[in-house]
């Protein structure tokens, strides 16, 4: 166990912490006087339709998510049909029937364009009161919604599609790990499975279809990636651990139907005529260092970016060194660069997103959460309509370097309380060594993560010659959890 004996207060540190980091990136911790009366005015969820409206509160919907997750965008369904085919039905809350542009919890949604989940406190995109109950999926709780409907053929291909309204009310709420634990055998059926007639076998259908999704991107270059994500663990108010968050085959039923769902969205955008917010990352930062990491490996990469190349070696490196394959992922994600938000013109052409082997993605299954998806909704339900655009095209070339800037500060404040719960789990062993991996290495300096405890932080001595993916090991010399500051020292 890794703690400070002489400090227990460790979730109100961090929540303290939390707060300044919000307030040094921009972005604002607490909802302005004037959200907070609209969202008193705000007494029940949006419940009126039109004739276009279709009612789907029959089907065997469901949502997925984290244990702790109360902000629910999305419900799945699947329904099989003749030849090995499947219709899949994604639900994403219709956050726009409550949250109306221009409003003031919509400039406040603006300015921090996304939830921010750190390891002490969420600060959510919008009001509780809103993304965990009133534009919330929730529990046998009837909602308006977004309908993205997909037809699969045998081998995961897109047959058909369409976009349009619908009422919706969820069967089941379910958690990762304890649907994966059931799927893979490894655990008993979820009661909130096992309670509802028939949902059993629509989910096992989900997941056949969701694993042909990703077979069929993976033969396109899609990017075989698993990172180590560390959650933090709490007794009350005292951080006993970091504890590793690992993919599973539940993670996957919704993370192929959202990539695919995405793909429909801003495909429907596209036929409409409409422009879209595109997610892409348009060529790999450092593919030269992406080919040395591949030849270290006894692979050999083209000179120019080359995704399926690229995922055949990862594969094959998983394969290989299973154990060791969420390191060799994270180097490559680091190579890769980070993502941006462009827009699409109707006719002009965009860069797809390298990482996923997909040409059309926008971002749109998360309204309650991520501003880039509100947007995308406004389109859609305006493409949906026939009506005019919500947005000029200025207006989202703008929004869209907005939340790119804003997403990416936000992950700057998480990394940094994440930092901060770090040094206090390590404050303790100033001295030890551990087995580590370069992260980063750029002009601002060499990062490094130890294998056990997951954790980041700067080598401050050994640089010469480190590189992103190269093994080392360290010793831990400095660490300061009001900064998040976390040093090293090569020894070996």
């Amino acid at each position: 166990m890794m703690t400070n004996p002489n400090d227990r207060q460790h979730r109100s540190i961090l929540q303290r912490i939390a707060h300044r980091a919000m307030l040094e990136r921009g972005l604002a911790p607490d909802f302005p006087p004037q959200a907070l009366a609209e969202l008193d005015a705000i007494h029940g969820p949006a419940t009126r339709v039109d004739g276009s409206t279709r009612d789907l509160r029959n089907l065997l919907w469901c949502s997925i998510d984290n244990d702790d997750s109360r902000d629910l965008d999305q419900l799945t369904v699947a329904e099989a049909r003749q030849e090995g085919a499947v219709k899949v039905l994604v639900a994403v809350a219709d956050v726009d029937a409550v949250v109306k542009k221009q409003s003031a919890l919509d400039d406040h949604a603006r300015q921090n364009t996304t939830s921010v989940y750190t390891a002490a406190e969420t600060f959510p995109m919008l009001p509780e009161k809103l993304s965990t109950d009133l534009t919330s999926l929730n529990l046998e709780s009837d909602r308006l919604a977004i309908v993205i409907e997909m037809v699969l053929a045998g081998d995961g291909s897109l047959q058909s599609s369409d976009v349009y309204g619908a009422t919706v009310r969820s069967r089941a709420k379910l958690a990762y790990n304890s649907v994966a634990g059931w799927l893979e055998g490894n655990g008993p059926i979820p009661q909130g499975i096992s309670a509802v007639g028939g949902l059993d076998e629509n989910l096992r259908l989900q997941d056949r279809a969701a694993q042909k999704l990703k077979a069929l991107r993976h033969l396109n270059g899609a990017l075989d990636l698993e990172t180590i994500e560390a959650r933090p663990v709490f007794d009350g108010e005292e951080l006993k651990d970091l504890e590793v968050d690992k993919r599973n085959r539940a993670k996957d039923i919704i993370e192929d139907f959202m990539i695919a769902a995405n793909g429909v969205t801003a495909r429907y955008l596209a036929a409409k005529k409409f422009p879209s917010l595109r997610r892409v990352v348009r060529v790999p930062k450092r593919w030269d260092r992406i080919i040395e990491l591949a030849a270290e490996h006894g692979t050999t990469l083209p000179q120019e970016p080359d995704s399926k190349a690229l995922d055949q070696f990862l594969v094959s490196a998983k394969a290989a060194d299973p154990l060791r394959f969420p390191d060799l992922s994270l180097s490559v994600i680091k190579l890769l660069g980070a993502g941006e938000y462009v827009v699409e013109i109707p006719g002009a052409t965009v860069a797809g997103h390298f990482g996923l082997a997909v040409k059309d993605y926008a971002h749109s299954t998360a309204p309650n959460r991520r501003y880039p998806d509100l947007i995308t909704q406004r389109l859609l339900k305006a493409a949906m309509a026939g009506g005019s655009l919500p947005y000029e095209n200025d207006e989202l070339d703008a929004l869209a370097k907005h939340c790119t800037e804003e997403e990416d500060a936000a992950k700057k404040v998480e990394r940094q309380v994440t930092k901060s719960a770090a040094a206090m789990l390590l404050e303790s062993r100033i001295g030890e060594q551990f087995d580590a991996i370069v992260t980063g290495a750029s002009d601002k300096g060499t990062w490094v993560r130890l294998l056990h405890p997951p954790i980041e932080g700067r080598l401050v001595s050994g640089l010469e010659g480190m590189d992103v993916g190269h093994r080392l090991r360290v010793q831990l010399v400095r660490t300061d959890v009001e900064r998040g500051y976390i040093d090293f020292k090569r020894v070996a």
